[in-house]
């Protein structure tokens, strides 16, 4: 798969993710918003480990640095 986000990008991603993750622990979340957010937090943590956001893709888009020569 062509690596389409950024560090900087993976980051925001991976702190959602935690952030998620700490208000469910606190039961701030419950019921179905903790299932959405818990799919939506599985998802950005998946994008982030692999690099890829599969929505990017159909766009063209990309977050990473373009490496000069």
């Amino acid at each position: 798969m062509i690596k389409n986000m950024g560090n900087l990008d993976r980051i925001i991603r991976l702190t959602i993710v935690l952030a998620i993750g700490v208000a469910f622990a606190l039961g701030k979340i419950s019921g179905v918003l903790a299932l959405l957010l818990g799919v939506v937090g599985l998802a950005f943590l998946l994008t982030s480990l692999v690099g890829t956001c599969p929505i990017y893709l159909p766009f063209g888009l990309s977050t990473r640095l373009k490496k000069t020569s």
